[in-house]
């Protein structure tokens, strides 16, 4: 399964593999691709914006100035003409500065960022990763290691249950399999001791 996104020169390719995915991503600070097992993609995120902060100063500029423009030509009785072409201008830029503007769900893990653009594939691209996280942690852990101490086993699924990868119930069940398996290593003996 494959997702790209493009927004403004940058772009970022999703290759979703049976065990992990690559992201390719080529910006305008550089490219480059990294690979990730689905188990290490992160529950958290932050956000980052991207905009064009230069094009919002200089319409904010434009904008003060034919104001100002425009009122020095009223209050002196001067034409007005032509002083509206800054308001607009500035107006203009002001606008573009806000539509180029791109959020991206930015998910830190070891192997660095993971920036992800909030655009049409957004969330199925999350959601589809979370799936297989989910699939990978229940293949890697879902069974009972007796090599295991009997606290860490149960951490591991109180774990799991927090990972999302397992609900509370099938975690407690795999508890009680635990417990009894403690249960069944140290015996109780039924003679009494004189």
């Amino acid at each position: 399964m494959k997702f790209e996104q493009k927004k403004k020169g940058n772009k970022y390719t999703f290759t979703l593999y049976d065990d992990y995915f690559n992201l390719s991503y080529d910006t305008q600070s550089g490219s480059g691709d990294k690979n990730i097992n689905y188990a290490y993609f992160p529950k958290k995120c932050s956000i980052r914006i991207e905009q064009h902060e230069w094009l919002k100063n200089v319409g904010y500029v434009w904008t003060i100035a034919g104001i100002y423009n425009l009122g020095n030509a009223l209050y002196y009785n001067a034409p007005a003409s032509g002083q509206g072409i800054w308001i607009l201008s500035g107006i203009t830029c002001i606008l573009l500065a806000y539509l180029s503007k791109t959020k991206y769900s930015v998910f830190r893990t070891e192997n660095g960022i993971i920036p992800i653009i909030q655009d049409k594939y957004h969330n199925q691209i999350i959601n589809e990763i979370n799936k297989r996280k989910k699939a990978q942690l229940l293949e890697w852990h879902r069974e009972i290691n007796p090599d295991n101490t009997f606290e860490n086993e149960i951490e591991k699924f109180r774990w799991l249950v927090e990972e999302e990868a397992m609900n509370t119930r099938e975690a407690e069940e795999k508890i009680q399999q635990v417990k009894a398996l403690q249960m069944n290593s140290f015996p109780i003996s039924s003679k009494k001791l004189n």
